[in-house]
């Protein structure tokens, strides 16, 4: 199994509510093909650089996960099905960044518990 990293970007026009069940529909597409969630971050709704869709802002949302390869091709069909979501993007992690994110995650669960 690889280690995958996936941000995609949520329309603004969701309430908080249904954007946390789209979150919720994407990792149940993982769980379901049998990914291993290590990482879900919400960064909440950001300015982006430019406008896509005729909209200037958008929810993001990372999601970490160990899976197979041909588990990839059905999570981005799931993406460009979805009129909720922007943009995506899925990187497979070579393990230095699969290190930097570990690191990246005990800092962020040490930020949390203070």
């Amino acid at each position: 199994m690889n280690q995958y990293e996936t941000v995609f970007i949520l329309t603004p026009v969701l309430s908080d509510e249904q954007m946390k069940e789209t979150v919720a529909k994407f990792k149940k597409l993982l769980t379901d093909k049998g990914a291993e969630i290590l990482n879900e971050e919400t960064w909440g709704l950001k300015k982006m650089a430019y406008a896509i869709q005729k909209k200037s802002t958008g929810f993001y949302c990372l999601l970490e996960f160990k899976a197979e390869p041909s588990v990839i091709n059905k999570l981005e069909t799931g993406y460009r099905r979805d009129e909720k979501v922007i943009r995506y993007i899925t990187v497979k992690l070579d393990k230095y960044a699969a290190q930097y994110a570990e690191k990246r995650r005990a800092k962020l669960g040490k930020k949390e518990e203070a």
